[in-house]
């Protein structure tokens, strides 16, 4: 009697689409027994995931670092489209933009890449005097050994400069979360703390897990500008490794990715006693609210004043300038398939004008991600967890969005069955954060949605 009291109270699991059995549990919808989907687990072999390992994560966090020199120690395949993994931009140097990989070859990996490692630090350093090399370990390098510690600490003796070893070995886990968090630490371990501040006022921050992607830090910087508050660093968006050494000085840090530099922010606190907060630019009351907040953190009358003219002033000039795109934009439906951060903090951006989000989901997702999502999406949204391609094609023809808000690999997808795409990953080239990001925003939506291609080929295409 008790085991059947039991069975009677498992949760029931919603098949959302015709799938492996197996991940029926990856796929939600908010409102029923189970609200979040299983996450943070390999990928079910045979399917073709959208992940990116390890040492991709290691890299998106660290290679927006603009005076710096970023080496792949592996093969070249691992350092296919170094230059621009992310669509960071740079108001100074562009160095972070050169590619450099050790190129390991089967010698290499028979006799070892050390000397190889060194002597290319060795030769970048004399070609380019960079602010810092990074250097990444990737699964062949860790596989042989490759001991890179000790290859950048005797770089750095002879170099003088900060050579830092990111232990990024990409078989290390099937989620790229942990090579954020490697990020971090090298950013901890090596170059925070490393550099006395040049310059202290009573309202230093940080801006942590902002990359600067399509310009979205040049929204942000003169708003804080207007306000009075000093940016010590950016972590690590249009930034210089000499202004992250000085990011312990700060009086806050304050949080744009959460997915990314949640970890980054704890450590931080745990070790120099800065606190956090979070904070969200995309959308118009995401941004008022990021700004109030920081405000009343230094609990500065004149501050708060300033702060209040600054919303003014934005809203007077993106109400206007997106009525029309509104109009347009009211009543139509949105699918949500990016980064664990964007699948909750777009939801409202939508909202405002006037669309509703009718699915979200991420490739790497941790719990806690999928929490903030059933906490920010309406009842009935499905939420899912690393869709496969077939999964994520199964899951619009159902559901039929008039938007798929996604990255460059889930692109044709959506264009082949006649949904508008809008490209919200690395690769887009218009920045979208502050008031003035979120009219380009608008603009960019509508020009997706509104296309009149779309009216000619989605209902043919959705009856194949």
């Amino acid at each position: 009697m008790r085991i059947l009291e039991v069975l009677h109270m498992e949760p029931k699991i919603e098949s959302i689409i015709d799938t492996f059995e197996s991940r029926k549990k990856h796929m939600c919808i908010k409102g029923d027994d189970i609200s979040i989907p299983d996450c943070n687990k390999a990928t079910l072999p045979g399917t073709v995931t959208q992940r990116t390992c390890v040492f991709g994560g290691a890299r998106i966090v660290l290679m927006p670092i603009t005076d710096s020199l970023h080496l792949i120690h592996g093969p070249i395949g691992c350092a296919s489209c170094t230059w621009d993994i992310r669509g960071s931009k740079s108001s100074r140097s562009n160095l972070y933009k050169k590619g450099c990989s050790t190129d390991m070859g089967e010698k290499d990996i028979i006799f070892g890449g050390e000397r190889k490692l060194f002597e290319t630090i060795i030769e970048l350093n004399k070609l380019y005097n960079p602010g810092a090399i990074f250097v990444y370990a990737t699964c062949v390098s860790g596989v042989i050994g490759d001991d890179i510690k000790a290859v950048c600490k005797k770089s750095e003796e002879i170099t003088g400069i900060r050579i830092v070893p990111v232990q990024s070995e990409g078989f290390q886990d099937y989620n790229k979360t942990k090579g954020h968090w490697i990020g971090c630490d090298a950013l901890l371990d090596y170059v925070i703390g490393t550099k006395e501040l040049e310059k202290t006022t009573p309202y230093d921050i940080n801006i942590v897990g902002e990359f600067n992607v399509a310009g979205d830090l040049w929204g942000i910087k003169p708003l804080f500008k207007e306000m009075g508050v000093n940016i010590i660093s950016t972590i690590t968006g249009d930034s210089y490794v000499d202004e992250i050494a000085q990011a312990h000085g700060a009086k806050l840090n304050i949080v744009q990715c959460q997915k990314s530099s949640n970890y980054l922010a704890d450590k931080m606190e745990k070790k120099y006693g800065i606190p956090s907060i979070k904070v969200n630019f995309f959308g118009i009351k995401q941004t008022i609210n990021s700004l109030r907040d920081v405000a009343d953190f230094f609990d500065d009358e004149e501050m708060m004043e300033r702060t209040e003219e600054i919303i003014k002033s934005g809203l007077n000039d993106v109400e206007h300038k997106i009525e029309e795109y509104k109009e347009r934009l009211t009543g139509k439906t949105v699918a949500l398939y990016v980064g664990g951060n964007k699948a909750w903090s777009l939801v409202r951006a939508f909202e405002e004008l006037g669309m509703d989000v009718i699915m979200s989901g991420t490739k790497n997702g941790m719990k806690e991600d999928y929490e903030r999502i059933k906490d920010t999406v309406r009842d009935g949204t499905v939420i899912v967890d690393d869709a496969n391609s077939n999964e994520l094609a199964l899951l619009l023809k159902k559901y039929q969005p008039n938007l798929l808000i996604s990255g460059a690999k889930e692109k044709y997808i959506s264009l082949k069955l006649g949904i508008p795409f809008c490209d919200f990953n690395h690769d887009r080239i218009s920045a979208f954060a502050g008031f003035n990001g979120f009219i380009s925003f608008a603009k960019e939506v509508d020009a997706s949605v509104s296309s009149p291609v779309f009216d000619l080929t989605s209902k043919k295409l959705m009856e194949q």
